[in-house]
């Protein structure tokens, strides 16, 4: 035996086991308090996700699914994360006793969500039930106690957020059909949600382990034997297949999920999930998140910053929704992923991480945008139930684009892409709120969008970053007359700008232009929504929102020192809003000013005070991702201004982290000095792959074959970071080609 030992690593040594990384997640982190993140199973990009549907105890039922107290309604296959108003489509739920078609709901106690796994005691019933989950197909394991009467229901009627309301989900018919004692399948009919999509069918296939010795189907309120049911609109329908079971007698059910029909449906859970084998099942998908949660090393991390960053890896790749092969719309050899809900949250900082970490995945993204243009007519900046809509601000999808190309990304058409974000900028939507620009007229020719159409200060800094967005790719392309138009239109945001406007002491904001081109009163409302001038911001977070052309923008708002003091009055007077995407950036416009120690005070103080490992952890709807991976880079100590290939430094919060490139290489962030408490917050000095920065900021050419960054810190600023700002295009090196600088 000894001699064998010392044998067998001339032969190799053994395979190592992947190390699990999912221990870290907590999927419970943001559940509360307008987090919405996800509960349940599901895989990466999973087009499943299987999870609780619950109400309050006195009858509100989550808009997102889960709710930390209430009762369970069952376990539905459809969810979105960070989000809520959609799907919470084909409902199971295990009953015990009498059934009562108005009265399934539960407590539930012993309640655990591991990635790829959820369960929870249901006291009502005293079943223990279990959630596993592949890409198509979620798989259910319930335990019953001895009981005449049990059954395992099928509610293909039910969905979140049903109603009346502009923004609901409306139920508009189903099949269904028993084809044996221990099988069902059919087809629901949705429409509307949160982005008033137009129909979506969720077919289905359910198939159990244990044959019933009886079933039962309902239409409306009423249960008959029959075994194939047809309703319309607003009526009740579904399954109960009925047992007496024994103590701890366990019953499993697969359900396959497809958009293209009942049959694909089944052929989905014979693909996937052959087996009676739960736990095969729960270890592959805790396989296919190691490898993604693996991109992420960390050391000297606490506890919580560790529960903190894995869990949000997890909630970034939640969405969008990897739906190859289910396109009901239309035959492609493309990528089809759905549920980009939405691009005007996550391109912000979820895109630019997936370029790092998961090009393959992003490159793929892009790809299904620009067949989404070739099919549909737009790139959309939402998209749910296999549909676009709504369009918040800008065309960003246009950034998206211009992201990826900047930094390199192949296999892209970037020709079709481009021809999209010229669709965008130049062709007027027949619905704004659906896709495209709204406003575009007044856009194109005045220079800004007027009070003629909703958000439309909104909209116009939002347009004009997308348009040098545009530039950039036309650039590239060697598109010169498009560039330099775009490029152009890149300082529309100037025309809706007041330079005599003064606001508690601060002068220079954007303000309203009536559609004959004359001054609005100013716009004063804390947080807007569709109908008004800025949409879920104010006037300190768009007006300052050029990023294109900080350089500029600062001259225009009176210089460095006073732009410097109105960010300082933004932060510390709280008309910063960390709940909201619109603010990203605001952290690290200090950089633009030459005071990247001010960055990293007011990015140690919101890690500080909004996030924690907790089920109120992210300080609004975590909206895709958006919010996590805004944590992840701060964290980190960077973050991307989207759209360029440029990085600004923060702060780091952690002594050494690194991210995984998909080339194999790795981008490595080392902090020095780096104490518990954030007192050494100031970087001193930087390196780069040991060569001195000066910088408060690098270019993703300098770090995307792998690089190590250093940052010295100390507990006092310093002048580091001062000399050489990060870039705009009305410098004198712009970064934008010859034929779209602007000529003095």
């Amino acid at each position: 035996m000894a001699l064998s030992v010392a044998i067998a690593p001339l032969f190799g040594a053994a395979p190592q086991p992947q190390k699990d990384y999912t221990h870290n997640v907590d999927p419970f982190i943001g559940v509360d308090w307008g987090g919405n993140t996800f509960v349940g199973s599901a895989i990466p990009y999973g087009l499943v996700k299987v999870g609780p549907d619950m109400a309050s105890f006195d009858g509100r039922r989550s808009g997102f699914g889960y709710a930390s107290s209430g009762v369970i309604l069952g376990f539905s296959h459809l969810h979105l994360s960070g989000a809520q108003g959609k799907y919470g489509n084909i409902l199971v739920a295990p009953v015990t006793g009498s059934l009562d078609l108005d009265d399934i709901k539960t407590p539930r106690t012993d309640e655990v969500n591991h990635v790829g796994y959820y369960a929870a005691k249901l006291t009502r019933y005293d079943v223990k039930a279990e959630l596993t989950s592949s890409r198509r197909v979620g798989f259910h394991r319930y335990m019953f106690p001895a009981s005449k009467q049990a059954h395992l229901t099928l509610n293909v009627a039910s969905a979140l957020s049903l109603g009346t309301d502009w923004q609901g989900q409306k139920f508009l018919g189903a099949e269904l059909h028993l084809t044996s004692n221990h099988e069902a399948q059919g087809v629901a009919r949705f429409t509307g949600g949160w982005n008033r999509g137009g129909e979506y069918r969720v077919f289905y296939y359910m198939v159990l382990d244990t044959p019933a010795e009886a079933t039962q189907t309902w239409t409306g309120k009423t249960l008959s034997a029959a075994k194939d049911v047809t309703v319309g609109a607003d009526t009740p329908i579904g399954a109960s297949f009925d047992f007496a079971t024994k103590a701890n007698q366990v019953i499993q059910a697969k359900v396959g999920i497809s958009f293209i029909s009942a049959e694909q449906a089944k052929q989905n859970v014979q693909q996937e999930v052959p087996e009676w084998n739960f736990n095969a099942v729960r270890n592959a998908a805790v396989s296919l998140w190691n490898t993604e949660l693996e991109k992420l090393s960390l050391s000297g991390e606490s506890d919580s910053q560790r529960r903190q960053l894995y869990t949000a890896m997890y909630h970034v790749m939640l969405m969008p929704t990897d739906r190859t092969g289910e396109n009901p719309g239309w035959k492609s050899s493309e990528p089809y992923y759905d549920d980009y809900y939405c691009i005007w949250d996550t391109y912000r900082s979820s895109s630019p991480l997936l370029t790092l970490i998961s090009p393959d995945r992003q490159r793929d993204l892009i790809r299904s945008l620009v067949d989404i243009y070739r099919h549909t007519g737009y790139m959309p900046d939402a998209r749910s139930g296999n549909d676009n809509g709504r369009t918040q601000g800008g065309s960003n999808a246009n950034v998206v684009v211009a992201d990826a190309y900047v930094k390199g990304m192949k296999g892209i058409d970037y020709e079709t892409a481009f021809a999209a974000m010229v669709h965008d900028a130049e062709v007027p939507p027949a619905d704004a709120q659906k896709e495209g620009r709204g406003g575009l007229k007044d856009y194109n020719e005045k220079g800004f969008v007027t009070l003629a159409d909703e958000r439309s200060g909104s909209r116009t800094a939002e347009y004009s970053y997308d348009d040098f967005a545009i530039s950039e790719v036309a650039c590239g392309l060697g598109k010169t007359k498009e560039a330099a138009l775009y490029a152009s239109r890149a300082h529309n945001f100037e025309h809706l700008w007041d330079k005599d406007m003064t606001v508690q002491g601060v002068k220079g904001f954007m303000r309203p232009r009536n559609p004959d081109g004359t001054w609005a009163p100013p716009y004063l409302v804390v947080r807007g929504t569709w109908p008004d001038f800025f949409y879920e911001g104010d006037i300190w977070t768009y007006s300052i929102y050029a990023p294109q052309d900080m350089k500029h923008l600062i001259e225009m708002a009176g210089g460095n020192e006073a732009f410097i003091h109105r960010l300082d009055w933004t932060f510390l007077r709280g008309h910063f809003d960390v709940t909201n995407e619109p603010g990203f950036l605001l952290p690290v416009l200090y950089n633009y000013a030459g005071r990247p120690d001010k960055t990293a005070d007011i990015v140690h103080m919101i890690l500080e005070k909004s996030f924690t490992d907790t089920r109120a952890g992210i300080p609004g709807n975590d909206d895709s991702g958006a919010m996590s991976s805004w944590l992840i880079f701060s964290t980190l100590g960077i973050f991307p201004v989207a759209g360029q290939d440029v990085y600004l430094i923060s702060t780091p919060s952690i002594p050494d982290a690194s991210l995984a490139l998909g080339n194999g290489k790795k981008l490595r962030i080392v902090a020095k000095n780096l104490d518990g408490n954030g007192l050494n917050r100031y970087v001193q000095s930087a390196t780069l792959n040991g060569v001195d920065l000066p910088n408060s900021w690098f270019r993703h050419a300098q770090i995307k074959d792998g690089a190590t960054l250093v940052l010295t810190m100390g507990p006092a600023p310093s002048e580091w970071g001062k000399a050489t700002l990060p870039p705009s295009m009305s410098d004198a090196n712009s970064p934008l080609c010859s034929s779209a600088q602007q000529k003095n």
